[in-house]
Formats: C-alpha cells, structure tokens, sequence
C-alpha cells in the first residue's frame, strides 16, 4: 500500500528541507514532498499522522556484527536487521569477522542470500582485508567486491604490516573500494583491557593508551597520502586520532572516520566498577577525549556515527574483566544517545540526519542519505521527545551487552520504511 507521511518536522540536509511537510509514498518510492498532500490522496493510501516527529532520510550504520555465518547465538541476520529496524536504520554494513570470515565470494554471497530471506533492512557487505583476518596474505578484492561488498576491513584486528597494508590500499584503489581499519598498534595495546589512565591503575586493570590508536592512524595517513586510497578510520576514540585526521583532510586527502556512541557518552570511569558491558574495544577513554569526539563531530571532522553493534552472550562477557570480549550492542540505543548531544546544543537537528544517514551514504558511496523525488523510500522516523529507559527485555538484538540498561533515555525510532514497507513500528504508531 501507497503511504503519506503526514504533517511531521521534513529534515533532509541534502535537500535543502528542513520544515513541516507531508512525503508521499508510492510504488515504493519518495514521490512528492510538500504541504497540503494528504488532503488529496485517495482511500489506496495510507495516511499516517506524524504531528510531533521528525521523518528523516533513512539512517544507515557503518559498522555491524551481525555475526552470521558461525556465531548465530549471539547475532544472526534476522535478529540483528530487526534490531537496527527498531533503532531507525534503514541499511547496516556487516563486518566481516565471522565464522569463516567473509574472505571469499562464498560467504559474501551466503550473508546477501541470508539477507534477502530474512533481512528487514538492507545488508552491505563489508569484506576482509587478508585471508582469515590474519594479516599476512590480501584477500581478492575484485571477487569481493564482485559478490557485493562495498568496502574491505579486517576489523578487529589491525594490519600490522605496513607493506600489506600498502599493497591492500592499491589493490583497493583498483577496485574502488575503501579501506577501513581498526587502528591499534598491537606492540603498544599489549592485550590491553581498558583505556590507561589514573582509573586503569585505580582499579588494577592492564590497559592500553590511547597512543596504540594515533600511532596506528598516523602511520595509514602517510600510506593513504602514497597511495590515494580512500581510507576510513574505524571506532576512532581519542583526541589525538581526531587531531591527525583533521591535518590529513586539510592536507585533501580521501581520509572519513566515524564514531560510536559509546565513545560520545562514558567515559574509562564506567570500567571502574568492572562492568564488563563497558568493556569495548577501542576502549572508553578520557573526559577530554570524549570532548574532543564531540567537537570533531560538530565540525564534521567525523563523518558518520556507527554503532560497532557488537554483540555477545553471557559466556564471553559474564567473566573476569580482563577474560572478557570486547564490544557492546548499539543499533538500538545509538539514537537517543546522538540525540543528548542535539538537546545539549553540541549538534544541529541537521547534524544528526547528516552524521546519521548522508555522511555514512557518502562514506562507502552507497545509496541513499537523502529523500530525493524517485528515490526507493528508505525513511526513517523519530520521535524526539519518546522518555523510555533501556531494559533487556524490551530490545530486539539476541545479545544483552549493553551499559546503558536502566538509563532513562529521551528519543527513539517511531517508524522505520524500507522500499516503501513499514519493518517497525513503535508503540505511538497505528
């Protein structure tokens, strides 16, 4: 059925639009934007009333765990695309640490399959940078890319080798594909648990410092500045990252990074009470890192915020602080999150949508980022002022990883379309 999205808050920075408008939905596609349109539409069209909300270009997560193929109990496709459905994201990139990981035609043409079948969102493939994530042979590219991966990384582990990483990035180029890295230099992270600082040797934890991100970041810079690929720092967490990667995009280098959530909001001190939730890999940092994350965001130094929706089970995180995975689920709490900093005035409503939905589209070159008339109508909707507090019970993803459980938040999806189909629907929508 043809949809109208009618009388909410229209924010599509692309376009310009920023104003109380109705989107007319048809044949799966954004046919018209104005005023006045659900007063001529015809009894085929729904018409949703949207007073109060805010109907946004679909947002679109960089970097997620969906976990299949290999460790369906903490993530599968169907659950984690249901997860982003509920969090407001219209398509997700899935990291390729799976079990095999997608190093191969094979599985990038399993997870799209699988997608299709049980996906509610659109999936886009994100596939290895060397063979089994090992760092020593280049995957092929062109296959990947070929099979429908829209980027290379061998996130969760970083390319050491700096001649690998050299000869990935022109074989990249080749491909037109992105390089993104998980930036820690593992001889300074030294199976590092949490960020170092006074609250690491409060609490007695081995740590890593935030130097084993930069020093990774600085080394990329000079080989993207080589080569000319276009490179993306994954999760980036400190203030010297930011301030290396803002030097390199002056200097006009094809240079994007992106946050997380959870590095805008708690700071090292949430792993002081060994919360294992909190364990996360960059790990938390310092208040003044958190500051420089938020700024670097606002003046669009960071280009997107991804979740690194990180999914685990009770055996990996219910141990000792130090035995304990890295990662968190986000896909469902990144909004009202994101949202604190538009309520604090550190980001524009417009800000939001871009960091959210554009920047992320323009990032990997993916489609989408903006209700353009013709479009596929991949919409997401926003209730603003939604005051829930986030329980286990009430989240879709499979896992329960999260730090926020029993914060009060302020903000969630209402509304979620992919292709012009409702995939979620919350509590205030018929």
């Amino acid at each position: 059925m043809d949809l109208c999205l009618s009388g909410g808050r229209v924010i599509d920075p692309r376009r310009g639009l920023d104003a109380e408008a109705d989107v007319l939905v048809q044949d799966g596609r954004v046919a018209r934007i104005g005023a006045g349109i659900a007063g001529g539409v015809g009894p085929e069209v729904r018409v949703i009333d949207l007073r109060g909300m805010w109907v946004l270009p679909g947002l679109i997560d960089l970097h997620t765990h969906l976990r299949e193929p290999g460790h369906e109990y903490k993530e599968d496709i169907a659950t984690g695309t249901r997860a982003a459905a509920a969090g407001g994201f219209t398509a997700v990139c899935a990291m390729p640490n799976t079990t095999p990981p997608n190093d191969t035609r094979a599985v990038t043409e399993l997870i799209v399959q699988r997608a299709r079948q049980v996906g509610v969102v659109r999936v886009y493939p994100v596939g290895a940078i060397s063979k089994g994530l090992a760092g020593e042979t280049l995957a092929e590219m062109g296959e990947l890319k070929e099979a429908g991966c829209v980027a290379v990384s061998d996130d969760g582990r970083p390319v050491m080798n700096a001649e690998l990483m050299r000869r990935a990035m022109e074989y990249a180029r080749t491909f037109d594909l992105t390089i993104v890295q998980h930036c820690e230099d593992l001889s300074l992270s030294a199976g590092g648990a949490m960020n170092e600082g006074p609250v690491s040797t409060r609490a007695g934890i081995r740590a890593q410092p935030a130097s084993a991100e930069s020093a990774m970041v600085a080394r990329d810079i000079e080989l993207c500045a080589l080569t000319g690929v276009r490179y993306h720092v994954a999760h980036v967490s400190s203030a010297d990252s930011v301030r290396l990667i803002r030097e390199a995009k002056a200097r006009g280098l094809p240079v994007t990074c992106e946050v997380t959530p959870h590095h805008l909001t708690l700071t090292d001190e949430a792993c002081a009470r060994y919360d294992t939730a909190a364990k996360c890999n960059p790990p938390l940092r310092s208040a003044a890192d958190i500051e420089a994350l938020r700024g670097a965001l606002a003046d669009g130094t960071v280009d997107a915020v991804a979740t690194d929706h990180a999914p685990h089970s009770a055996v990996e995180k219910e141990v000792e602080f130090e035995q304990a995975a890295f990662g968190m689920i986000g896909l469902e709490t990144a909004v009202p999150l994101v949202l604190e900093l538009v309520r604090a005035g550190r980001l524009s409503p417009a800000d939001f949508v871009t960091r959210l939905s554009a920047g992320p589209a323009r990032v990997f070159g993916l489609p989408g980022g903006s209700l353009a008339d013709g479009a596929p109508a991949d919409i997401t909707v926003v209730d603003p002022d939604a005051a829930w507090t986030c329980e286990s019970q009430t989240l879709r993803s499979r896992s329960h990883n999260s730090p926020f459980f029993g914060r009060p938040l302020r903000g969630r999806a209402a509304l979620t379309i992919v292709g012009g189909c409702i995939v979620y629907s919350g509590e205030r929508q018929a």
